[in-house]
């Protein structure tokens, strides 16, 4: 069964009165992994999540598709019993990312089949999903440029302002496109957080700005596998999010050369920064998760 959390090196950053401080140290992030979910021996659909529950969610799934009414229309659920192959190893190895349920009526099946890039082995792993779009790729990230972590802390900041249905509502999800020294570009919302993200690589594909080179994209959620797969077929080189980062989203990050900073806050959020005072601008704090080289902490005081 996959592991609910995966440990990781982090490089924890923060400013405080104008001053730069770093430290090494270890971190706990939620796992994401793809489900392969057949019926009645058919691809339905990919979806990733957290292992753990998967009959449950699959059910679930099914009876909000309007495939199932009961769980007497289920017959059986079950992960698939193939096995992929572990590198070098030879050995054959059950992902538990599979699963195929069978309805008491084999006929059902949905009007439409979402379609996925997958390899047909029933043993579907994060790495085959990673692989996938690093093929679907069109611009490499790049490596050329530095950034000073209160740049991004000042382009963090500026955000709330063009957040106007949040402030309304506190419902929504944004993202931001932001140059290399801070300026942010456009800000999008919307109640899905992947639909924020698209509206704002839409409005650079409408500009004409792709590949994002020279950006950071920063989101006011998590910083899930799509999110990072969104970024990466952008050429963005650099994700900030204010909240937690997948295992998944940290591995694509790893492997294609983008950098993640993760639960970054700014001077002034919340009350007990409001009690501290003495906040200067672009003072706050993160953590690295990927290529952490990408920042600059030449003056670091760590």
């Amino acid at each position: 069964m996959g592991r609910i959390t995966q440990s990781r090196k982090i490089t924890s950053v923060r400013i405080r009165d104008g001053r730069l401080y770093h430290a090494e140290k270890p971190d706990l992030v939620a796992v994401e992994e793809p489900l392969d979910v057949r019926l009645n021996g058919k691809e339905l659909t990919l979806t990733m999540r957290t292992p753990g529950n998967d009959v449950e969610l699959v059910h679930g799934f099914l009876h909000a598709e309007g495939l199932i009414r009961s769980r007497e229309d289920v017959l059986e659920a079950r992960y698939c019993d193939g096995a992929v192959v572990e590198d070098d190893s030879g050995f054959a190895r059950n992902t538990y990312n599979v699963m195929n349920v069978k309805t008491r009526d084999a006929r059902v099946m949905p009007l439409a089949i979402r379609q996925f890039t997958q390899t047909s082995a029933c043993g579907v792993c994060g790495k085959a999903s990673i692989d996938a779009v690093v093929t679907k790729g069109r611009f490499p990230i790049t490596d050329d440029w530095r950034v000073d972590p209160a740049t991004i802390f000042r382009a963090v900041s500026q955000i709330s302002s063009g957040q106007q249905v949040f402030s309304k509502t506190g419902g929504v999800h944004a993202a931001a496109l932001a140059t290399r020294d801070g300026r942010v570009l456009v800000v999008r919302e919307d109640v899905g957080r992947h639909n924020a993200v698209d509206k704002v690589i839409g409005w650079a594909i409408a500009e004409d700005l792709l590949p994002l080179s020279e950006h950071m994209l920063i989101v006011s959620s998590r910083a899930s596998f799509e999110i990072t797969q969104k970024a990466y077929m952008a050429g963005i080189p650099l994700l900030v999010c204010v909240s937690a980062p997948s295992s998944l989203a940290l591995d694509t990050a790893e492997r294609v050369g983008m950098s993640v900073c993760a639960f970054t806050r700014v001077a002034g959020e919340g009350d007990a920064a409001k009690k501290r005072g003495g906040d200067a601008p672009g003072d706050g704090r993160m953590n690295v998760y990927t290529h952490p080289q990408r920042l600059d902490l030449s003056g670091s005081e760590s």
